[in-house]
């Protein structure tokens, strides 16, 4: 299974801790993780699953050298945000950890194609949206579709 880690480039040392997190149980079982390639909450899911053995992937801006040092395959598309569409399509479910506009539109658009999707610290709660205070609980959730 595929599963999309979305959130901000940039986050604060708590939220860092919760996406490391989700990357770990991810990789624990058995998921590809998905992300934008760059730093924060997509940094921070990279390495946790990296250190539980996982393979991330990157669906990146620009091109393959902006990407952080824990995505094993780097794709470069040169279209900024509008990636977002790749990524939840190339997501079997999703994970939206904090987040800005960019994890706004990611979270929009997955709701409009119908996956899965769970969210942790949602910067906006949107008629759709699942949301969950535990790492496990999203975890959980977005691999199993159980509540």
């Amino acid at each position: 299974m595929q599963v999309g880690v979305i959130g901000s480039g940039f986050c604060d040392e708590e939220t860092y801790e919760l996406a490391y997190k989700v990357g770990q149980l991810l990789a624990e079982k058995g998921c590809v993780v998905i992300n934008g390639g760059l730093g924060g909450v997509m940094e921070a899911s990279a390495k946790g699953a990296k250190s539980k053995g996982g393979l991330t992937v990157g669906i990146l801006p620009r091109s393959v050298k902006d990407a952080n040092p824990y995505i094993d395959i780097k794709i470069a598309t040169d279209m900024g945000h509008a990636r977002n569409v790749i990524i939840v399509h190339s997501s079997d479910a999703l994970i939206s950890i904090g987040g800005e506009y960019g994890t706004i539109s990611e979270i929009a658009i997955a709701l409009k194609v119908g996956k899965r999707l769970a969210s942790l610290k949602p910067p906006v709660v949107i008629k759709g949206m699942v949301v969950f205070d535990k790492a496990e609980d999203a975890v959980n959730y977005a691999v199993s579709g159980s509540l």
